[in-house]
């Protein structure tokens, strides 16, 4: 489906709104992750008001397409990206990371409706992604019996609900998540699309210091994943993506985002001392400046 211009700019604003309330929440918190956040709102904004089946008014409606957030210190543009989308009020953002608020530092799936996973450990949640896949494949296989491979695999051609998996560049260090890979690209999970936040950056510097990830595309690859390459800033080039992982029917897809950490505030892009730290409630007044104004909005005060 080809956007119009003015889905793209309703989205591009809905994403400006959303880093908006991110920094509102981060600020009221004291604590928490802001690059990662604000480099991923495209993203997410694509997901809850375009690319999902789902229904804020029923979250636990059993048809709905499932977001697996795995990297889970992000939880602020997750926890915005449903306040907007009417899971909550908005005005319950700013209780993230208090005393008994159902927003807490990493995503609890018991406490707040919409969540599909309790998420913080990295490397999990390929492996919750690709159970959920798996099982609702064999639920299709129920209802629709399809020919085999030449291979002798059972694939079925039915749509159904389809699961996201969202990754951190960083959580691919962890053992935990190629054995989910190998498990997806096995079963051949046509309706797992995963997505790799490729910003670079990790707690304790870039990653290709820390531990070289490259060449990320080719490793998928080998393992039977179909893999595409995305700006993961570009609204409309990443929903392009998706679309392409739909039409995929013989293996996962696996969307590699390039994303600019911090996205929005020139001052902390591509900073990873940024990837744990809050800012300041000063800063927060800046950088709601910086966006307000990146997005043609009227400069004003923040509260």
């Amino acid at each position: 489906m080809i956007l119009t211009d003015e889905q793209v700019h309703a989205l591009e604003k809905k994403a400006e709104s959303i880093r908006e309330t991110i920094i509102q929440m981060l600020v009221a918190a004291g604590s928490g992750h802001t690059a990662g956040s604000l480099g991923m709102a495209d993203i997410v904004t694509a997901f809850y008001f375009h690319i999902l089946n789902h229904d804020p008014k029923r979250p636990d409606w059993e048809e709905r397409d499932r977001f697996v957030l795995s990297n889970g210190h992000i939880c602020p543009v997750l926890y915005a990206t449903l306040a907007h989308a009417g899971y909550f009020s908005k005005e319950e953002c700013l209780t993230l990371r208090k005393f008994g608020s159902r927003l807490q530092g990493h995503p609890e799936r018991m406490r707040l409706s919409g969540l599909e996973t309790t998420s913080g450990p990295l490397g999990e949640g390929l492996s919750q992604a690709a159970g959920m896949a798996y099982a609702f494949h064999m639920d299709q296989l129920k209802d629709t019996t399809c020919p085999s491979s030449d291979d002798g695999h059972v694939v079925s051609f039915n749509h159904g609900r389809r699961v996201y998996c969202v990754m951190s560049d960083g959580e691919q260090e962890e053992g935990n998540t190629w054995e989910a890979a190998m498990f997806a690209g096995k079963n051949k999970l046509h309706n797992l699309t995963a997505v790799i936040d490729r910003n670079n950056i990790q707690i304790d510097g870039m990653t290709e210091d820390v531990m070289p990830l490259e060449p990320i595309v080719d490793k998928y690859r080998a393992f039977n994943w179909h893999v595409l390459e995305v700006n993961g800033n570009d609204i409309p080039a990443f929903i392009a993506a998706v679309d392409e992982a739909k039409a995929i029917y013989e293996k996962p897809t696996l969307i590699v985002a390039h994303t600019v950490p911090g996205k929005g505030v020139h001052d902390i892009e591509f900073d990873y001392r940024w990837h744990g730290k809050p800012p300041t409630a000063e800063e927060g007044k800046r950088f709601m400046k910086e966006i307000r104004t990146m997005s043609g909005k009227v400069p004003h005060e923040y509260a």
